[in-house]
This record gives C-alpha cells, structure tokens and sequence, in this order.
C-alpha cells in the first residue's frame, strides 16, 4: 500500500477496518452519490462513446477518460451507464478523488488488489472482474503517458 497515492492509501485503510458488510455498503453508496461530481462533461466525450474508453468486463457499462493537468498530472472521469452500477460509480469516485492530479508513477503502480481491500473478499467474479477493469484502465493512462 506504500506505492498508493496518500489519500487512496488512507481510503484502503478505512474499508479494511470495517468488518460489517452491511457498514461497508453504507458507506460505497454514500461515495456513489458523488458519482455526479466525476462524471464526464461534455466537453470531453458525448454518447455513444468512443469504443476505446469502455471498460472491458464491466457490467455496468463503464467507461474512463483522461485528461493531461498543466503540470503533466492527469484528471479522470468516468461514466457508468448502467443506473444500478452503484460499485463502478463508488470506484469511479474514489480513483478521481485519489488519483487526479497525482504523479503518474503513483498512479500506474496501484494495484488491482485494492478492490478487495474496498469492496471486500466476497465480491464476485463477474463484479470483481469488471472494477478491477476500471482500476487497469486508470493505470494505463498514467503508463502511457510515462
């Protein structure tokens, strides 16, 4: 977790010291009605989307940007447009609060484990799959432009 940008490190933290599930899907849905706040603008991408920015295995039909900050950090966002993606909105949120604006060296050393120390041991494949396909693509963008 030391590679971890200082806010997701505390973030991680604080899900793995909660061990009731029903705590920790509080307090997901509480960071997926932020969902708003990271969504992407027009000015970036409109419907339908670029093909290129899908998440690959993502049932909630997840989709990532990036954009380059003056000082070479990138800015995220997402969109998730299955209205019941509450767990791809949560991470959605999260990796934007997390990673926008962080070193890209940061940033392409996270690691898909971090799903499981959020959401928790006992998410399923197909769900597990498609957030750790959003995490992979937010790791590319930052390798890409390393």
């Amino acid at each position: 977790m030391a590679n971890y940008p200082a806010k997701l490190a505390e973030l991680v933290e604080d899900f793995e010291s909660i061990t009731n599930r029903n705590e920790r899907a509080e307090y997901l849905i509480e960071i997926a009605d932020r969902f708003s706040s990271v969504k992407v603008p027009a000015s970036i991408a409109t419907k339908p989307y670029d093909e290129s920015h899908r998440v690959p295995a993502c049932e909630s039909d997840a989709f990532v940007w990036a954009t380059e900050n003056p000082d070479g950090t990138l800015k995220y966002y997402f969109d998730v447009l299955n209205p019941q993606g509450l767990s791809a909105m949560a991470i959605s949120v999260i990796l934007e609060e997390t990673c926008s604006g962080r070193p890209l060296r940061e940033v392409a050393a996270l690691s898909t484990e971090i799903i499981f120390s959020i959401f928790g041991r006992e998410v399923s494949m197909g769900k597990g799959q498609g957030l750790m396909g959003i995490v992979n693509m937010v790791m590319a963008e930052a390798k890409r432009r390393l």
